[in-house]
This record gives C-alpha cells, sequence and structure tokens, in this order.
C-alpha cells in the first residue's frame, strides 16, 4: 500500500532538511522524483544520491515565488516524466525576527506571506491545473504546527502557515472532483538550520522547548518522511483535507516567555 513505483513526485525545497528527507524517502518507495530548490548544488548530490541507489531522479532550480520558473519546472518535469502525480510543498522561509507585531518591520510581514504561502499557492496552482488535465494528482503541505495556534513572536510566520493548513482544508473539498487529494503535515520542533538557529543559542532555550515535548527531543527531517509517505501513496486513499501533526506530542505551542 505504500509503494509508489511508477509515480512521479516534484519535490520543493529538496536541497536540505525536511525536503531532502522527503525526496530520499519518496525515491526509497519506488517513485521518480524531481529535486527543486533555488540553488543548484545540494540537489544535485541529493540527486546522485538517489541515482547511485538506482533510483531515477531530476534536479531543477527554482524559486517557488515565481509564476515563470514553477511553470519551467512543470514544463521540465513533463518532458522528462510526461507526468506528475505528487506534489510537495516544502518550500518556505521567511521568519524574520522574533518580535512583536508592534516592534515588527513590514517587510518581514511580507516576506513571510510570500516565501511561506504565495510560494504554496503557486505551486499548487500550476501542477494543480496538470494534475486537472490527469484526472488524478496528491498534494502534500508542509505547514507547522505554529499554523494551528498562538505563537506571540512569530505571529507573521504563524498566519502563514495557518494560511497553509486552511488552503489545504478548502481545496481538500475543491479539488475532489478532479480526483486530486490534497493534504498536509504539521511537524514541530524538527532539527533543521531554520529552528535550530539563533534562539536555540539563548542560554536555556533547548531545555524550556524539551520539557514542553512529551517524547523529549527534537524530531528529525527523517521523522517527517512516514507520514509523507502515508499520504503520497494509496495506504491514505480515503484521506483529504487533513493535516497530520508530527511533533512528539506537542500541542501546546505558547513559550513560557512569551510575555517578554
Amino acid at each position: 500500500m505504500f509503494e509508489l513505483v511508477n509515480k512521479v513526485a516534484i519535490v520543493t525545497g529538496a536541497g536540505k532538511g525536511i525536503g531532502k528527507a522527503i525526496a530520499l524517502g519518496l525515491a526509497e518507495a519506488g517513485a521518480s522524483v524531481v529535486l527543486c530548490a533555488r540553488s543548484n548544488a545540494e540537489i544535485e548530490a541529493n540527486a546522485a544520491e538517489i541515482q547511485g541507489k538506482s533510483g531515477a531522479a531530476l534536479a531543477l532550480t527554482a524559486d517557488t515565488r515565481n509564476v515563470n520558473q514553477v511553470r519551467n519546472l512543470l514544463q521540465e518535469t513533463l518532458a522528462r516524466f510526461g507526468k506528475v502525480d505528487i506534489l510537495v510543498n516544502n518550500a518556505g522561509g521567511g521568519v524574520g525576527a522574533l518580535v512583536d507585531i508592534l516592534e515588527m518591520p513590514f517587510e518581514d510581514w511580507e516576506r513571510s506571506i510570500e516565501q511561506t504561502l504565495n510560494s504554496v499557492f503557486i505551486c499548487i496552482k500550476i501542477v494543480g491545473e496538470q494534475m486537472a488535465k490527469q484526472k488524478a494528482g496528491n498534494i502534500i503541505n508542509i505547514a507547522s504546527i505554529v499554523g494551528m495556534g498562538p505563537y506571540g513572536t512569530l505571529a507573521h510566520y504563524s498566519a502563514a502557515k495557518a494560511g497553509v493548513i486552511n488552503l489545504t482544508q478548502n481545496l481538500g473539498v475543491l479539488w475532489a472532483r478532479h480526483n486530486i487529494r490534497i493534504n498536509a503535515i504539521a511537524p514541530g520542533y524538527i532539527e533543521t538550520p531554520l529552528t535550530t538557529g539563533r534562539r536555540f543559542r539563548q542560554p536555556g532555550a533547548l531545555e524550556s522547548i524539551l520539557r514542553r515535548i512529551p517524547l523529549q527531543r527534537l524530531g528529525k527531517p527523517e521523522d517527517t518522511v512516514g507520514a509523507v509517505l502515508y499520504l503520497a501513496s494509496d495506504a491514505s486513499a480515503y484521506v483529504t483535507g487533513q493535516t497530520i501533526v508530527v511533533s512528539g506530542g506537542l500541542s501546546n505551542l505558547i513559550p513560557a516567555d512569551y510575555r517578554d
């Protein structure tokens, strides 16, 4: 039920972290994988790793905020593989400063929405048009647990991820008529450059976070792969419009220092 043989998957933000782990996991399950990122070196290396294990992989550079580049990404995928069955929207970012909105620059808000929400919309729309023509498709959005509740000084990023979750819900209903399933996963604290940056270097920050995670550890990128494989495969054939939380049991993200 979890095999993806003869499936073609596009993974955005596939250079490192969660995106890399997902691309490798999809390939291991038998899918041909198109790895997309803004820079080429990392996705080329990841594609070579897949090919070294007798998998099919193609590395394509594209900025998912750019409509024309995403259209080109789709066209090159079709030219190589003839179809696209799975889209994993992992590219994002735009966190900016962790401050109260009263002190937040307008540019930080705009960058967060553009990189985290608009980029997902662009990929969904363009690749979704092809899936509608095929009368089949499967879209998996990488949201975040911060999109499911308040997170004080990360309000701009939380709002963008909440938008991803709501978009998933809406299209899960709307696109069922096209035989397109669309779901999301909401990771908690995963060890990536984005989550282990300056906040984790503050005294006591990591300890404070671990106290709120029942499994008492940060997640690894590979911890997200099982949920993606479930949603990408026939094992979830009757699931759409849903968000699966992958957080080590963390359910309340209000930081202890949210009043600071």
